[in-house]
């Protein structure tokens, strides 16, 4: 073999290497800054670092939280503006994203959805800052294309009114299908309540209906924000954002039993209880919370394998302001942040066998991050 053959063979070996290790990165963001959408980046899963220079911009007005379709084909966002909007785009072979289409959301300040796992619709939650006409969860149907139709239905709850500011009106936070895809999850900040839905895919002109029960109630005034299901739909977990708690529950059917109520921080100071995100890792024995205001942490806890429960193991600084949403990346050693506020994303290095976070590993300039997926 000549010199050239071994060179062009040597080459192609170490791109092999590079790629074994590379994941794409995706990251939403608010545009009120200097912003300008959703930024593409090569990340290496064995050194955990974020190329600085994005392999593609998308250009969308805040789009600050993104759904990736079954076979990550398709991406979709929720533009988080007065009267808001729902966007659709093709994602290629390559990760190019291309847009296809957007559709208003018939609300305002959209701040998460989720896919029914027929992938058929996209549930909205428009969060809405404004306690008239308060939130809102609306179901926009996908075409096989993957553009979204007009918005099909639409619902509202009854707020509790406990938090005279922040609680006059309904705020839907998030919107979670259950592992079984039979049932979706609406925790509405405003109401103080998770309220369940039975989905029916047949029915497309009322896809969601309440369950029996319709709802769990949470403590007046905690302001439920973003649930979660382990891989077995047998527990739940749900972050409290403004009494600053994280509660587990036993899955009873499709209905919520609570098991346990932990508090984020030992700080008494309102300020520091601002629950956001929470994730569990792949082998679904630890979960990570993020808390924001005043403590800028990520909270560590281990789950009991029999019961669910959690165990405190770790409070880590996320080196940062408003840590808005985080990620774990495709090997499980790192945990990325989006730390809003302060205009960067932080990778910290991971123990997949105690769970906790270790050192810096990097900080990247990013401009209002909101959220954080990726392609595999």
């Amino acid at each position: 073999m000549n010199r050239t053959w071994k060179s062009l063979l040597t080459a192609s070996l170490m791109t092999l290497m590079i790629d074994a290790h590379a994941a794409t990165l995706l990251v939403g963001s608010y545009t009120d800054g200097q912003s300008e959408g959703i930024y593409r980046y090569r990340f290496d899963s064995k050194t955990g670092h974020i190329d600085p220079k994005p392999l593609q911009v998308v250009k969308s007005v805040s789009p600050s939280w993104l759904v990736l379709s079954a076979d990550q084909r398709l991406l979709f966002a929720v533009n988080e503006t007065k009267q808001g909007h729902a966007s659709s785009f093709s994602v290629s072979d390559r990760g190019e994203i291309k847009p296809l289409n957007q559709v208003p959301s018939r609300g305002d300040e959209p701040t998460h959805a989720s896919l029914s796992q027929d992938q058929r619709y996209l549930f909205v939650a428009n969060y809405a800052v404004a306690a008239d006409p308060g939130g809102s969860l609306v179901v926009l149907p996908v075409a096989k294309g993957g553009k979204l139709g007009e918005v099909v239905q639409q619902v509202r709850h009854k707020p509790s009114g406990v938090n005279p500011e922040r609680q006059a009106g309904a705020h839907v936070h998030s919107l979670v299908v259950a592992p079984d895809g039979q049932h979706v999850y609406a925790s509405d900040l405003g109401a103080d309540k998770v309220f369940i839905y039975r989905y029916d895919g047949a029915s497309p002109d009322r896809p969601l209906s309440p369950a029996s029960p319709p709802a769990v109630e949470l403590p007046p005034g905690s302001g439920p924000r973003h649930l979660l299901f382990d891989a077995k739909g047998r527990h739940a977990y749900l972050t409290l954002e403004m009494s600053g708690e994280v509660v587990m529950f036993d899955v009873r059917e499709h209905a919520l039993v609570e098991r346990q109520r932990l508090p984020l921080t030992e700080h008494p100071d309102a300020a520091a209880k601002a629950s956001g995100g929470l994730h569990l890792s792949a082998d679904g024995r630890f979960l990570y919370v993020s808390n924001r205001g005043t403590a800028n942490e990520i909270v560590v806890y281990g789950v009991s394998a029999e019961d669910g429960r959690l165990t405190l193991l770790q409070r880590r600084s996320v080196e940062g302001d408003h840590p808005r949403e985080f990620a774990l990346d495709p090997s499980d050693n790192f945990l990325l942040v989006a730390n809003q506020k302060s205009n960067q994303i932080v990778v910290i290095r991971r123990d997949p066998r105690s769970g906790r976070l270790g050192e810096t590993v990097q900080t990247l300039s990013q401009d209002a991050p909101s959220d954080l997926k990726f392609i595999e």
